[in-house]
């Protein structure tokens, strides 16, 4: 089937589609003559996924005009490309499988009787969500508008962000059943050859039935598999995914997905959001410098909590030692067990918000952290202090713009609660040092993940903790990209 040429009469072409697809009820076969053109011509396509108008109005209408003027001597093909049709995207068929994937993925494929070649006309015209506001990237300020589902109108979302024609695009159909249309774009002569190559090796070499999602891509081509920390970053918002393509990274489309992939994905990249550049260089660094607090205090807040009630006590003061321990007294639980308690059950909380309708599942929210805790702490099950940790840090968790860094920290702190109630501060320690050796360890596309702090370049600091005015932003991040070191020729404002 891959390289099966067509039959040379419509009448074998139209038999084996009907056979391949099973007499599907879907495909509509149109058969009918053209006056410039003593061949019989037809025309297939899936209703449903044509622009019903597009067909009617540019393709059939076209073909059913009279065109007698037309010299009969000239190339049927010619005539139909040049002179009939008032379409704007041809393209030739002469393979089976191409003619199959046309039909099925919205052209309309134009057949002529002796003749073992065809025509494939754009008329892709399914319904879409169109261009929404993001409901997980929310800004105060910044850009409303998000990804589609729709492949076409989130490379054209780009395409408005980056009119630079170094903007290149390769299409490739991942998926041996599904054959999504999957993306690569990328800035040409910023973006690094060999990270461009490396991403169309990686995408070259799946071989899987279906692709359904980005995270289906993202699984498939990361450099490692066996670790909370997410190593390629998506976006829903087209100007984080312009801001990335001009920093030399790579963006991967996925047909059918509002998400889009961006590599290299470094640590500090997920602790970023857009609306850091939106806002004045004062605010946008404390914000920036909050949500590393958040990230620390989501991570190590049970652990701490544990390790000082069980081991060190005498860190606390008085006042507030002793207060502990009056909160503590009839609690019949050790503080690891009332910290697994309540974080099992804050997550279970959270997961029920997130399956259960909007209408509802605000006030499971509301419900489960009020009246739940407050019932516990009476009941005598947990302490009030417990509970105040547990929305500390469950409140801190939220700080970071991914969902993905989230989830890491989800994980990554019911080990640290087990070692705290262990080994105390020396388990927290040594959770810690694990962490940071297994960080130094992990690459994404060959580029280290705690780049630029290790290795660390003095230089490159101007983004990544803190965030510098835009006149001291002279070059990308090096070890991203090499091959065009200066971003723009910033010059500081003249004073009056």
């Amino acid at each position: 089937m891959a390289t099966m040429p067509l039959f040379s009469t419509i009448q074998e072409n139209v038999d084996y589609v009907r056979q391949s697809l099973g007499n599907s009820t879907d495909i509509v076969i149109r058969e009918f003559t053209y006056n410039a053109i003593t061949e019989g011509l037809a025309l297939l396509y899936t209703d449903g996924l044509v622009d019903a108008t597009v067909v009617n109005d540019f393709v059939m209408r076209s073909l059913m005009a009279d065109s007698t003027e037309i010299d009969p001597e000239q190339d049927p093909f010619d005539v139909l490309t040049k002179h009939t049709l008032t379409i704007g995207e041809i393209q030739k068929v002469s393979d089976m499988k191409g003619m199959l994937h046309h039909i099925l993925s919205g052209d309309s494929v134009i057949l002529m009787n002796g003749y073992t070649k065809g025509l494939a006309a754009g008329t892709k015209g399914w319904k879409d969500r169109g261009v929404t506001e993001t409901n997980v990237e929310t800004v105060v300020r910044g850009p409303r508008e998000a990804f589609s589902e729709s492949i076409r109108t989130n490379t054209a979302l780009i395409r408005r962000k980056i009119k630079d024609p170094n903007l290149w695009i390769e299409t490739f159909q991942v998926g041996q059943v599904t054959q999504t249309d999957v993306v690569l774009m990328y800035v040409k002569g910023i973006a690094l050859d060999s990270l461009i190559l490396e991403a169309r090796n990686r995408l070259t070499q799946i071989h899987i039935d279906g692709i359904f999602e980005s995270s289906n891509i993202e699984e498939l081509i990361q450099d490692e598999v066996i670790t909370p920390f997410p190593t390629v970053y998506n976006s829903e918002r087209p100007d984080v995914v312009a801001l990335e393509l001009i920093h030399g990274k790579i963006a991967i489309l996925v047909d059918g997905t509002p998400f889009v992939l961006i590599a290299p994905a470094l640590f500090e990249t997920f602790l970023k959001a857009s609306e850091d550049y939106y806002h004045r260089v004062d605010i946008s660094t404390l914000v920036r410098m909050l949500r590393y607090a958040g990230f620390l205090i989501a991570l190590l807040a049970p652990s701490f909590y544990v390790a000082i009630t069980t081991f060190h006590q005498e860190m606390l003061p008085t006042q507030l030692l002793i207060s502990l321990a009056a909160q503590r007294e009839g609690i019949p639980f050790p503080a690891f067990i009332e910290a697994l308690l309540m974080e099992i059950t804050f997550e279970v909380l959270r997961e029920a918000a997130l399956r259960m309708p909007r209408s509802i599942g605000s006030a499971l929210s509301f419900v489960g952290t009020l009246v739940i805790g407050q019932a516990a702490v009476e009941a005598g099950i947990v302490s009030a202090a417990m509970v105040i940790v547990v929305s500390i840090t469950a409140i801190s968790s939220f700080v970071s713009p991914s969902y993905d860094l989230s989830n890491a920290i989800r994980i990554l702190r019911f080990p640290l609660m087990a070692l705290a109630a262990s080994f105390g501060f020396f388990g927290i320690l040594a959770g810690l040092l694990g962490l940071i050796l297994h960080l130094n360890s992990l690459q994404s596309f060959g580029v280290p993940y705690l780049s630029p702090f290790a290795p660390l370049e003095l230089n490159k600091q101007k983004d990544a903790l803190f965030r510098f005015p835009f006149q001291s932003l002279f070059s990308r991040v090096r070890i991203v990209n090499a091959s065009n070191v200066v971003k723009k020729a910033n010059r500081k404002p003249f004073k009056p």
